[in-house]
């Protein structure tokens, strides 16, 4: 049987343009599904029809009722990205490009903090065996790979070794 595709129009009744309330129905449906931070939830509004302004207000009022919580989306986003082996610098970068403050991606990185060099060093067992590579090559590779899931300079040195030279 053929899955059928999502219905992105809006229902009858919901999200006329001068219908405040149709939109909150909208956003609420949006957020019954997964949470999303609001910058995140105003675009959704606004790529199904809201004006921006009318998206804004909306949003704002969830927030007021604490429908959406950036921060608590942030905590949540942190540790779900931190369990599939991403590192504090690639969470924050993302967070930032879905329009999060960046007092909030920081606070919610930071509260980790202690954890993240334990982490990396468990990510590499797990690719890459027990044993630290003694060859030059292998360990940039290692390094490199490390580095590209978002982990910093001091964090791949801790799991590979204190010898190894890192870009960056």
């Amino acid at each position: 049987m053929r899955r059928r595709r999502p219905d992105r129009r809006i229902p009858a009744g919901e999200g006329a343009p001068g219908d405040e309330a149709g939109w909150r129905l909208v956003a609420l449906r949006l957020l019954n599904r997964r949470d999303h931070c609001a910058a995140e939830l105003a675009a959704r509004l606004v790529e199904r029809g809201a004006v921006a302004r009318q998206a804004e207000s909306v949003v704002a009022t969830l927030v007021a009722e604490r429908f959406v919580d950036d921060a608590r989306y942030a905590e949540h986003y942190v540790a779900a990205h931190a369990e599939r082996g991403q590192g504090p610098l690639r969470i924050a970068q993302e967070l930032a490009g879905r329009g999060m403050e960046p007092g909030i991606v920081e606070a919610a990185v930071a509260s980790r903090d202690e954890a993240w060099t334990a982490r990396c060093a468990a990510l590499r067992r797990r690719r890459f065996g027990e044993a630290v590579p003694a060859e030059w090559a292998e360990r940039a590779r290692q390094a490199r790979f490390l580095q590209y899931r978002g982990f910093s300079a001091d964090q791949v040195r801790a799991a590979l070794g204190r010898d190894v030279e890192l870009e960056g």
